[in-house]
């Protein structure tokens, strides 16, 4: 059942707007004015607040603002017997879900509730995917080196500071650009991912910058590049070391100058992109043999995060074992498996060439193969399966 503040000096209007809604089969509240409605609002969950503009001690307008500023999912309708351009324009600007004069019209009334309800719904269920995005990528581990990974997250996340990320195959490289990404102040904004050892050579200025209508072969109609798409976000440029020459030059282009070319166009197009990149190459070797552009690399490492391998921090398999054990049989729907003591430490010692990436996989090979309890033995036999 939906639950509705109504936030009004005017107790007749309460108890009008009150029986009305309470017919309507929602859960309802009042608050004799703003400084009780903000109180409540900031101690409860409402999914529509209805709330007059103009009232002692803390006026409407405030009261939105400052749930707002908490954070609260509540969509304000407000309401007044001043119905003019002025005060609806502010209310919107201020997040207000719509404006409704006074007296109400009761059928505008319940159709923009209901409308705000869904809204609610939806600001709700984002923000819980949000959160469970966020758990998805956390960066599990207490060893001093992933410690130092995460504190350098927490400094530069905030900044917009381009960052380069070394580190092995499957070390997590892409879920610290997606931690830097989620703690930035772009987290609203996309995050567009870009595997550069996956295109062709011939085909990655296409993907990166787009294309224009013909302006090869195959080039049937335009396209937006993973630049445009990111713009107002961030783009992850994975295995930049394995990006062509030609396209490196466009990339440094772009960042020099926030401004782009569609292959075949020459229409130039500003950007607002902030730059991660990642790679599990030497960038300064494949500099000395003329593979990667030196200017383009220090444009890309303002900072630069090194993901340790598994081996480096042994320490931190019990940890990254149970949480893919969690995760892995929740999706299988078998939640009772347990890694006995002397299997965590088979675990423990393996030289985990793969890195975290192997350790996952080998977790879901057991939760597949093995009873509730799974064994030394059984990590000894299915950690190098069918290789």
């Amino acid at each position: 059942m939906a639950k509705i503040l109504i936030v009004d000096d005017e107790k007749a209007i309460r108890a009008a707007l009150r029986d009305i809604l309470e017919y309507e089969g929602y859960e309802v509240e009042e608050a004799k004015d703003g400084d009780e409605g903000l109180s409540l609002i900031l101690k409860n969950y409402y999914d529509v607040a209805l709330c007059d503009i103009r009232m002692p001690k803390i006026e409407g307008l405030e009261v939105l603002l400052k749930a707002g500023e908490a954070g609260r999912g509540t969509q304000f309708i407000m309401i007044s017997a001043y119905g003019n351009v002025e005060n609806a324009v502010e209310a919107t600007k201020r997040g207000a879900y719509d404006f409704i004069t006074k007296p109400p019209d009761l059928n505008r009334l319940l159709v923009s509730v209901r409308n705000a309800i869904e809204k609610a719904k939806l600001v709700a269920e984002t923000a819980d995917l949000k959160k469970r995005i966020y758990k998805i990528n956390e960066i599990v581990g207490d060893s001093a080196p992933i410690k130092k990974v995460k504190e350098t997250i927490n400094r530069v996340a905030p900044t917009e500071a381009r960052v380069m990320i070394t580190g092995a195959n499957g070390s997590g490289k892409e879920m610290v650009a997606k931690q830097i990404h989620e703690k930035s102040n772009r987290v609203n904004k996309p995050l567009v991912e870009v595997n550069c050892a996956a295109i062709p050579s011939e085909l990655i200025e296409s993907e990166l910058f787009g294309h224009e209508k013909g302006s090869f072969t195959s080039a049937i109609k335009q396209r937006i590049g993973k630049f445009e798409q990111a713009d107002g976000g961030t783009l992850f440029l994975d295995e930049i070391g394995d990006m062509s020459l030609s396209a490196q030059a466009k990339v440094l282009r772009a960042l020099q100058e926030s401004k782009i070319t569609r292959v075949g166009g020459d229409k130039e197009i500003k950007i607002n992109v902030r730059v991660i990149a990642a790679t599990n190459k030497d960038l300064r070797q494949e500099i000395r043999e003329g593979n990667f552009r030196e200017d383009l690399y220090h444009r890309l490492s303002v900072m630069v995060i090194h993901v340790p391998s598994l081996a480096e921090r042994r320490e931190d398999v019990p940890l990254l074992a149970q949480k893919f054990l969690h995760d892995i049989s929740e999706e299988y729907g078998d939640a009772r498996k347990v890694i006995l003591p002397e299997a965590m430490e088979a675990l423990q010692v393996m030289p985990w060439t793969g890195n975290v990436r192997e350790l996952r996989n080998v977790i879901e090979r057991l939760v597949i193969m093995c009873g509730d309890e799974i064994t030394a033995d059984e990590v000894n036999m299915y950690v190098n399966f069918g290789q």
